[in-house]
């Protein structure tokens, strides 16, 4: 369903930047939205993902900033998505 790739990380304060690749098809619900105690911020890279916390799809080219414990996913895509995560110091 999905394929990621860890491009970067800090061991001592865990930023890390992450590729995810979602396939043609691939569906989260089975697992639920999700918050993280940190912020992250996302970029789409390619195709779109549709986010059913914010019933919205987000298109390639986008970007979106999350605020710890903000509610996110599940997700799904039609046609497939590449994201960049990155995962800040709070």
């Amino acid at each position: 369903m999905a394929e990621e790739i860890t491009l970067s990380i800090d061991p001592v304060t865990g930023e890390y930047t992450r590729l995810t690749r979602f396939l043609p098809g691939a569906d989260t619900s089975a697992f639920g939205g999700k918050s993280h105690a940190y912020p992250e911020e996302i970029f789409i890279v390619s195709g779109r993902l549709y986010d059913q916390a914010f019933d919205r799809w987000l298109e390639a080219g986008e970007y979106a900033s999350r605020p710890p414990g903000e509610q996110h996913g599940p997700f799904t895509t039609d046609v497939g998505c590449v994201v960049v995560a990155s995962r800040k110091s709070s």
